[in-house]
Parts: C-alpha cells; structure tokens; sequence
C-alpha cells in the first residue's frame, strides 16, 4: 500500500517502485553546473511543457531557497537525479540556481570537524 501524499510512486513494503534514473529518463548529466551546496530557488515563472512528479516535487521545495543537497534528501532521490531534475527546471526558467560560497577553504579539517561535531549533535 502507497503511504498517504506518495502516490503510486512508493510502496511500504517494496520502497521506491520506479528506479530513481526512470525519473530522469536515464539521463545522468545535469544541463546545468550544481553542487550539493547550491542552493536553488523558484523564480514563480510557470514552466512550460510536461513536468513529471518529482519535477512538481521539487519546484514545491524550492519556494525558499534550499541546497541540491536538501532537495534531494526531500525527494528522497540520489543527488546525481536531483540535480538532472533541478537542472531541467532551471533551463525551463522556473528555478534559479546560485553557486555556494565559502569564506573559508571547504576542505579545511577544523571546519570539516565542526560540521561532523553539528551533525553528531542532530542525532
């Protein structure tokens, strides 16, 4: 039975009944350069053409602005289709992307450490 908002698309006992690369027919490449700290936001423009579920999905998401990284775990998807499908909205002018920005090296251990030490703490 499809948990209740879900639709066909999971099932409690089997998961997920379309592979995640069905949603993105296939296709592994964004259009668009996205990290998983990007963050994207709706630009309330209408997109134009069909847009699948997951395209609704996401586009819902991002009212806010949110990371790649956020929306995929939302939509429960691997990052690698998140960002094919945030790539598409992008392209059809309903989103907007801005590329993450560090004030610091993003490799650096201690900021590494402080991020591992902020997520042992949510747990």
């Amino acid at each position: 039975m499809a948990a209740a908002g879900d639709g066909p698309w999971l099932d409690d006992a089997a998961g997920r009944l379309v592979r995640p690369y069905t949603v993105s027919n296939g296709r592994t490449r964004p259009t668009t350069a996205l990290d998983l700290l990007s963050q994207v936001r709706a630009t309330g423009s209408t997109p134009l053409g069909y847009l699948g579920p997951e395209h609704t999905q996401a586009l819902e998401l991002c009212r806010a602005p949110v990371s790649v990284a956020e929306t995929a775990a939302h939509l429960k998807l691997p990052a690698a289709v998140t960002k094919v499908l945030l790539s598409d909205l992008v392209d059809c002018g309903a989103l907007t992307t801005k590329p993450a920005t560090f004030h610091h090296n993003p490799t650096d251990q201690s900021l590494l450490e402080a991020v591992l030490d902020g997520l042992r703490r949510q747990l």
